[in-house]
């Protein structure tokens, strides 16, 4: 990972198995990001889904990978002991690499970067979780279309990075654009 370069970062559930049971769960791994990541990345967009999550990431520019690989470890080794602990379960909760996609381009970066975007508030619509996106209340998409105001996200670095719109109308109508194939391919 460099510095001032965009990723989309992931990681899955064990055996794709849960690894948020609760809303608790959710908020505490949230609160764990603030701490943990947000250090070293501006954090664009995310979900948390059940079994995996999705971070959409600027790295800052003065961004240290070994520090920040230190703080991942930190970060979800701590989640991984308090679910274990709530669970009575034992054993690893995360698979046991973190990906880490750069989606940067000079001439495409806001085109990949939109779509990762998407792509990500996509993700309980995909799942049939929800019927509409702004029905999960654990992503970031709640806050781009301002129905609730969280401050994890950089929305103004987003919209100048990613030429986003401003309006929630115009971000809503956006959103639901399908994400083409060939383009999904280069996000994972």
């Amino acid at each position: 990972m460099e510095e001032e370069t965009l990723y989309h970062i992931y990681n899955q559930g064990n055996n794709r198995e849960k690894i948020f049971f609760e809303k608790r769960n959710y908020l505490f791994f949230l609160k764990k990001v603030r701490i943990h990541l947000l250090p070293h990345l501006e954090l664009l967009a995310y979900c948390l889904m059940p079994n995996h999550f999705h971070f959409l990431a600027y790295t800052k520019s003065n961004f240290d990978y070994q520090k920040y690989i230190n703080d991942l470890r930190t970060f979800l080794s701590s989640y991984t002991k308090a679910i274990n602990k709530q669970e009575e379960r034992s054993g690893s909760l995360f698979r046991q690499n973190t990906k880490f996609k750069n989606i940067s381009d000079a001439n495409e970066e806001y085109f990949y970067g939109q779509y990762c975007l998407h792509y990500i508030h996509q993700n309980p619509l995909r799942a049939g979780l929800v019927t509409d996106i702004e029905e999960w209340r654990f992503s970031s998409y709640p806050d781009y279309i301002k129905i609730r105001n969280g401050s994890l996200c950089n929305k103004k670095l987003a919209v100048e990075l990613l030429q986003l719109p401003v309006g929630p109308k115009e971000f809503i109508k956006l959103s639901k654009e399908t994400v083409p194939d060939n383009v999904l391919n280069n996000l994972i």
